[in-house]
């Protein structure tokens, strides 16, 4: 918990900064998730930030309420949740995996939707790179649990020697070349 609260913490600084500069008349834009355009790349995110901090609390997976166009509160009493030392002890009861587990998958998530939501609405995007870095080690342990779950899509592949940000990327099935 030591180590992964402020990365957690910037990771949702940074990503909110992204949500909160995107304009309205962008939110039909396509991402690098085929299946969401930007205002349901937002939308997925409140639901994120709900998912986790129910998960946080040893509560429920909730369901994706209505857009409300909040996701930086949201994520905000999702950090404060996972602030508490006991959010990160034991299994969820929401989804059968370590709570450490899920504090990774949060970072993943800030990192990865993050940089989609800004490459989609031309919005500059630098993830901290001690966030990648462990957010790349998680996924390469978590690839094909990731994509049996449906949150990962198939590979794309990637130079081994590109920067840790689009080796990432590609793990999780999005093109780190991706344009609008």
């Amino acid at each position: 918990m030591d180590d992964m609260m402020p990365l957690m913490a910037r990771a949702t600084e940074r990503t909110s900064h992204v949500v909160r500069g995107v304009r309205e008349e962008q939110f039909g834009t396509p991402t690098p998730c085929a299946k969401f355009d930007v205002k349901e790349l937002i939308h997925h995110l409140e639901w994120v930030a709900d998912l986790f901090e129910s998960l946080g609390r040893m509560g429920p997976r909730v369901e994706q309420g209505p857009y409300a166009g909040d996701f930086p509160e949201r994520a905000e009493r999702t950090l404060a949740t996972w602030s508490r030392p006991e959010a990160w002890e034991g299994t969820s009861p929401g989804m059968g995996l370590p709570m450490a587990t899920l504090g990774h998958m949060y970072l993943v998530d800030l990192v990865v939707h993050g940089w989609e939501l800004a490459r989609a609405t031309g919005q500059p995007y630098e993830p901290e790179p001690e966030a990648v870095s462990r957010a790349l080690e998680f996924t390469g342990q978590m690839a094909e649990m990731g994509r049996q779950r449906g949150a990962f899509g198939p590979p794309v592949a990637v130079p081994d020697d590109a920067p840790e940000l689009d080796r990432l990327l590609g793990i999780v099935g999005r093109d780190p070349a991706w344009t609008p």
